[in-house]
């Protein structure tokens, strides 16, 4: 009896080790799941100023709240375990309530970890993300009518978003305004996309690794390099050298011009010079 009882304890002993085995599996299996889905940042959620990268950011935040409670304008939020993206971490949906880019940033100085860097000391050098104006076939400008609100609203007027002027070939004599973003000087506060008049944004502020490309490494541009050289990086062009007819030149970027001179006349012969004999004849 004492021989087939070991027996059972140890078949049950083995089992619950087993049951437990699966069950730490099938939570690292989740845990995993659930922090690469947490590492992607959703395009509408934007993070604080002065934020990290992502990852960084991600690693730095210690979910304390302290930047959502420093918000003035209660701007911020932290993100719900129902919501895509890190739990406990803050971030704002430019569309529902922008960024008001207070001057003294209270976001960043209440940050204990550095999550969101406090050298950031200019709110107008904020990256928090990048406005893109996305759906031309329904912003109002790029039809030709008068709406502009998003270019109005910028808190970096003429900078980040300017008006560029375009004639109107469907009427044939009116001017467009075009919305334009210029990435350098953008902070992505979110104000264009909170004004826009339509019923869905035709522009919209994402996460600047969302809205910006980025070139090869291998990519060098000549106008850049020249200007850190001082010089051209290239030799000059040899100029070619052509054999045209008489009274025409080619000039690189003009091309051909000129007109042909006429061949030279045999000289008339003299008034009182006698006519060639042909045979015995004059």
């Amino acid at each position: 009896m004492a021989v087939t009882s070991n027996n059972q304890s140890r078949r049950q002993f083995l089992l619950d080790m087993a049951k437990t085995a699966c069950g730490v599996g099938v939570f690292g299996l989740g845990l995993g799941l659930y922090t690469r889905q947490a590492r992607a940042l959703p395009p509408t959620a934007i993070r604080p100023p002065g934020a990290l990268a992502e990852a960084d950011f991600q690693g730095a935040c210690i979910r304390c709240g302290m930047c959502v409670r420093d918000c003035p304008y209660n701007i911020l939020e932290l993100a719900r375990p129902e919501d895509d993206l890190a739990t406990g971490t803050p971030y704002f949906v430019a569309r529902k309530i922008p960024c008001e880019m207070c001057e003294d940033i209270p976001c960043v100085k209440a940050c204990p970890t550095g999550a969101l860097d406090h050298q950031l000391t200019d709110i107008n050098k904020a990256k928090m993300g990048l406005a893109a104006l996305v759906d031309q076939e329904t912003c109002l400008n790029f039809l030709g009518l008068r709406c502009d609100v998003c270019y109005r609203v910028c808190p970096a007027i003429d900078k980040a978003i300017t008006l560029e002027r375009t004639h109107n070939v469907r009427t044939a004599k009116h001017t467009m305004f075009l919305p334009t973003v210029h990435s350098e000087y953008c902070t992505g506060c979110g104000k264009c996309e909170k004004s826009c008049v339509l019923d869905v944004a035709a522009i919209k502020v994402f996460p600047v690794q969302l809205a910006k490309g980025e070139l090869g490494k291998h990519y060098r541009l000549g106008w850049e390099e020249k200007k850190k050289a001082g010089e051209s990086l290239v030799a000059p062009e040899i100029e070619h050298q052509y054999n045209l007819p008489e009274g025409f030149k080619y000039e690189q970027g003009p091309g051909l011009s000129g007109e042909a001179v006429a061949p030279h006349a045999a000289p008339a012969a003299p008034s009182g010079a006698p006519r060639a004999l042909h045979g015995d004849k004059l």
